[in-house]
């Protein structure tokens, strides 16, 4: 359950630090006060909210912070924490969101956590059931992730129940993989003879080249500058060497002099030693020089027959560059991509009776599978129709039918049923699809029984309804507040209001106003005593007087 929230400069909100309760925690104010404002900062708070961004941070503050603490008696998540590198201090738990000008971070017990591992940690601690849910619950294609869900639930408890969903659609993933290959296989397959001759020479055109080495073209472009310029090559570096080691004035002859020299005067001075040393150092680094250069110049000879294999092989590597992409790198590239699909036109016609029969067997399969989902739908769909016709009873809907109608449809990745969801609220009224039910209160009662008895059977330990009690009065009401109790006797209930009658089951009575002086802001108390009593005679009477009160009282005390 939600134990604390803390909430700083949030929208209309400087600071507030709220206590919840277990059981039912009813949120009520005045209309535009603000009350989903709280809903709002949970639900941002779990990873959801579109409008996460810098305008939910409130006028000249930097940043906006959403801290929740979870009291946690239900859930193991050892093995989750454990995966994320989260440290894991019992039942609390401590969620918090930082919302700046530029970025929104999660934390959970002070680690950060990323969307993904929102994502499951709001499946097991929260469930909010807003206006956008509901109209998703009116579509069709929800109705059938509904039962499903239900089934799932059911077979946590219920042995006999093989409801095999993933396996089918692990299945179905790889029936639609190798239908995917086999119309590959069957393009290739359907290349004319011309245009396999083609591939065929583009293939061998660029594997009989030989390429190994994408810096080829450079290093024989080297090569060749230095065949073309051999005479030139020879006169430079065989003079540079006859300068620096020739027999007469040479360049080491005379540093060999200085030598001498230096070495008697280092006799009288030794501080010139040093600069004898390098000077020592300096000759036999020239020596070295001019060994390489009569070696290098010895080691030049012309060769025409060596310019033309590598003038022949620059001519062939730059057509296959021209052709294949402009560098040797993309000419190897395009070859093993040419090589692939080559070899794809070879299996193609050898396997494609081969792949077909493997295909029809995997859906014999599905089909197999898919019968066995649509038999567990079938029988649990009476029981969850069953389910929620007794709830609707009890929301003043006594002539209510509710039927889960499943009807075969193309094999997809939920099997082969098509799902929807059918209501009569009227005796004189045949079954219609959810989504025609014109009267917001019977959809609101819909979805407030859809929605206990999913959670009745799930783990989540706290349940948010924003506004369910939309269109509704009078005995209704109590229905629904008699209802909306019971579940908070299972669970953690948050839910906004404008019931009197709701809003006395409280436990926890908490009170939204809009206060506007300089500025605008939001501000949220808890009622208790003669403020909840007040508080429950304005919402019956829009005012407060002794006979509102004396009606509140009533409802207090049940």
């Amino acid at each position: 359950m939600l134990s604390k929230i803390f909430i700083k400069n949030y929208i209309l909100i400087d600071e507030l630090e709220l206590d919840l309760s277990c059981g039912l925690n009813i949120i009520t104010g005045e209309t535009g006060a603000g009350k989903s404002i709280l809903i709002n900062a949970i639900d941002i708070a779990f990873g959801g909210g579109k409008g996460v961004n810098k305008d939910i941070i409130k006028t000249n503050a930097e940043k906006a912070v959403i801290e929740i603490t979870i009291i946690n008696k239900k859930q193991d998540v050892s093995a989750l924490f454990d995966e994320y590198g989260i440290e894991n201090y019992g039942e609390e738990i401590i969620l918090s969101r930082e919302i700046t000008q530029t970025s929104s971070r999660a934390r959970v017990n002070g680690s950060l956590v990323n969307q993904e591992f929102m994502k499951i940690f709001r499946e097991m601690f929260l469930d909010i059931h807003s206006q956008h849910q509901t109209y998703s619950f009116l579509q069709p294609k929800y109705h059938i992730e509904l039962l499903n869900s239900y089934i799932d639930h059911a077979g946590q408890v219920s042995p006999d129940n093989n409801f095999c969903l993933n396996a089918y659609k692990t299945n179905y993933t790889k029936y639609k993989q190798m239908l995917s290959t086999l119309e590959e296989l069957k393009n290739s397959a359907n290349k004319t003879e011309d245009q396999i001759e083609f591939l065929k020479f583009q293939v061998e055109e660029i594997e009989n080249a030989e390429l190994n080495d994408t810096n080829e073209d450079e290093k024989l472009n080297n090569e060749l500058a230095v065949l073309e310029n051999v005479e030139k090559l020879k006169e430079l570096t065989g003079s540079s060497y006859w300068s620096i080691s020739g027999d007469d004035g040479s360049i080491i002859e005379g540093l060999l002099q200085i030598k001498q020299n230096l070495s008697k005067a280092s006799g009288m001075d030794n501080s010139l030693e040093e600069t004898e040393s390098e000077l020592i150092g300096a000759i036999d680094s020239l020596k070295g020089i001019s060994s390489f250069l009569r070696d290098y110049s010895s080691s030049l000879e012309n060769d025409e027959e060596r310019i033309n294999t590598i003038q022949e092989r620059l001519f062939l590597l730059d057509k296959l560059k021209r052709k294949y992409g402009g560098t040797l790198e993309n000419v190897i590239t395009q070859g093993e991509k040419l090589r692939k699909e080559l070899d794809g036109i070879e299996f193609s016609t050898q396997n494609i009776e081969e792949l077909e029969a493997k295909i029809e067997e995997q859906h014999n399969l599905l089909l197999e599978q898919a019968e066995k989902l649509s038999e567990q739908r079938k029988k649990y769909a009476q029981i969850l129709s069953s389910l929620i016709v007794e709830k609707l009873e009890k929301l003043e809907l006594p002539k209510v039918k509710f039927v889960i109608d499943i009807s075969p449809c193309e094999l997809n990745q939920n099997g082969s049923d098509k799902v929807e969801f059918l209501i009569s609220t009227n005796i004189s009224e045949g079954l219609k699809p959810l989504a025609k039910v014109a009267s917001g209160g019977e959809i609101s009662r819909v979805m407030l029984a859809i929605k206990t008895i999913f959670a009745q059977n799930d783990n989540i330990d706290t349940v948010i309804f924003d506004e369910i009690d939309t269109g509704i009065s009078g005995k209704t009401s109590q229905s629904v507040a008699d209802e909306v109790k019971e579940l908070a006797k299972f669970m953690q209930v948050i839910m906004i209001t404008h019931q009197a009658i709701i809003a006395s089951k409280s436990d926890k009575h908490i009170y939204v106003k809009k206060t506007q002086d300089d500025t605008t802001n939001v501000d949220i108390s808890v009622l208790d005593g003669d403020e909840k009593l007040k508080a429950i005679a304005e919402l019956a009477s829009g005012g407060i007087n002794e006979e509102s009160l004396k009606f509140a009282q009533m409802l207090i005390k049940g």
